[in-house]
């Protein structure tokens, strides 16, 4: 049996972090954790680029847009939607991390989501500023695993 596995190393990966200012309180800590990950896997810092859009629904747009250049080997994507008076916050939700994932598997451009959906801006918080608990860490990993994954496969059997 041969098993493949990813792994979170940077080496001469190019990746895209593509990041909401809408809830700025948690997408910067969001993107601060997917920062220092990047940073630890010894990304170069010239091979990471940061692309603020406005709220997550815009996510997918630019995340298109950088996944079909072939400039990047991966993008993580980090938002946060938190529940208000009414259900819009799961139809923004849905969407921006359905088309996320549509994208990533359309692409084979691999996109690390970190797009909380929480019931509370405490709870995004917790998730956005605790170092266990970054959603945004978490997302870079990812995205580093499975960038890291596909160009073993790709040596393995081929474009």
């Amino acid at each position: 049996m041969i098993e493949h596995r990813g792994h979170a190393a940077g080496g001469n990966l190019m990746i895209a972090v593509v990041v909401a200012s809408y809830n700025a309180t948690v997408t910067d800590g969001l993107l601060e954790g997917a920062l220092e990950v990047l940073k630890e896997a010894e990304l170069k810092e010239r091979n990471t680029i940061v692309v603020r859009v406005p709220g997550a629904l815009e996510l997918p747009v630019a995340a298109a847009q950088l996944a079909r250049t072939a400039e990047f080997d991966a993008l993580v994507c980090l938002g946060a939607v938190i529940k208000g008076e009414t259900d819009h916050y799961q139809h923004v939700s849905e969407q921006s991390i359905g088309a996320l994932a549509r994208l990533s598997a359309e692409t084979c451009v691999p996109i690390g989501i970190g797009v909380l959906t929480c019931e509370t801006l405490a709870l995004a918080r917790d998730r956005s500023t605790t170092a266990a608990k970054n959603k945004g860490a978490e997302a870079a990993r990812t995205a580093l695993e499975l960038a890291n994954l596909l160009d073993d496969l790709r040596g393995s059997y081929g474009s």
